[in-house]
């Protein structure tokens, strides 16, 4: 721990928040964007979500319960999302020196350290959240006592993050009777997970990858980084696998790529929606769900032939669209994540509604 450094926090706007330092020494760049999660933080931090981003956690006890092991099941790390951290940098009022919990293995220093991610502590967390909720998301620099400052604001959407965190490969995970193309835009292992419990074979292509020719039964198109209008190679697929007519299930990018190859244009919103406890709404029913999210940018549903399409989930915040589905195939995708991890759960059924729709096909 070096107690002696401090870390420089400056906003795009001009506003300093100075602390002290924890993790990597380095100093980095980009957009600052806030959760309010009061758990999760290996989740969170391992999520490709969040790749190119410095992450404000608003919860003020960060770092209690250390870092889990790195054990393994089905060829995935059980308690990570993804197999590193994704984020650029972390920022959070209070780090607990001391950690305590059955499954710890090191501290949040160590493993931040070990990941080359800088970050900083004792600043008002509640200040710059009330910042960005008031100005919008914004880029940032963290600057660590004794390294060279970033000269410029880094705004990683403007490349496509998504192609930089996809697999380079094909992988296969599981050996259930369902055979699952997943589509990688920066998936979680949670999806993975959530697919093989339920007799599923998964096999995880790049996001731009032609899997139209494969044998399989339906296609998962996973979360993502970024801004969706960087997809479009993985647009064009998705419309011939719509051509094909295979379930297809969406979540968050999925959900933007899907609306995309539907017709459906997507924007950026002014601070995103990154925490577990969005509220959505499962239009035409009074059924409103507890959601776990982690988004920068959101669908336009009304670009969306009314014909083919109809609005599935609405957050009840904004009143933004959180989902889509098809009227007559078998095409749906969701805006929030119903694989949480870490987040509530409420909304899993939705794997459940993919398989059901795989099975009807196949009959």
């Amino acid at each position: 721990m070096s107690e002696n450094r401090f870390v420089k926090l400056t906003l795009e706007d001009g506003s300093v928040f100075v602390g002290k330092h924890f993790g990597a020494q380095q100093s980095v760049s980009g957009e600052i964007v806030f959760n309010t999660s009061m758990t999760g933080y290996p989740e969170s931090l391992t999520d490709p979500s969040y790749s190119g981003q410095i992450l404000v956690l608003t919860f003020p006890l960060i770092g209690n319960y250390g870092v889990p092991s790195t054990e393994m099941k089905d060829g995935l790390l059980r308690f990570f999302e993804s197999d590193k951290i994704h984020i650029k940098g972390l920022v959070v009022s209070d780090y607990s020196f001391e950690y305590s919990h059955w499954n710890a293995v090191k501290s949040l220093d160590t493993w931040l350290k070990e990941n080359d991610i800088p970050a900083v502590y004792g600043v008002d967390t509640r200040q710059i959240t009330k910042i960005i909720r008031e100005r919008g998301t914004m880029l940032s620099k963290l600057t660590t006592d004794g390294c060279p400052e970033v000269g410029e604001f880094i705004d990683q959407n403007s490349e496509n993050l998504v192609a930089e965190v996809s697999t380079k490969e094909i992988k296969k995970y599981g050996t259930g009777k369902h055979n699952i193309v997943l589509v990688d835009y920066g998936a979680k292992y949670n999806i993975i997970r959530n697919l093989i419990k339920r007799d599923a074979t998964v096999t995880v292509v790049p996001w731009n990858y032609d899997f139209t020719t494969m044998d399989y039964d339906g296609v998962m198109l996973s979360n993502g980084p970024g801004d969706p209008s960087k997809c479009e190679e993985s647009v064009d697929v998705i419309k011939k696998a719509m051509i094909v007519g295979k379930p297809i299930f969406g979540i968050c990018m999925g959900n933007q790529i899907l609306a995309q190859a539907g017709g459906a244009t997507t924007f950026k919103l002014k601070y995103g929606h990154r925490s577990h406890n969005q509220p959505a709404l499962m239009c035409g029913t009074n059924r409103a769900y507890i959601t776990s999210q982690n988004h920068g940018f959101a669908v336009d549903d009304s670009k969306l032939n009314p014909a083919e399409w109809e609005t599935y989930f609405v957050n009840l915040n904004d009143n933004t669209c959180e989902g889509i589905r098809h009227k007559s195939k078998p095409f749906f995708s969701v805006q929030f994540h119903p694989e949480a991890s870490s987040g509530p759960v409420d909304t899993e059924f939705l794997f459940d509604k993919f398989i059901e729709e795989i099975e009807r096909c196949k009959k």
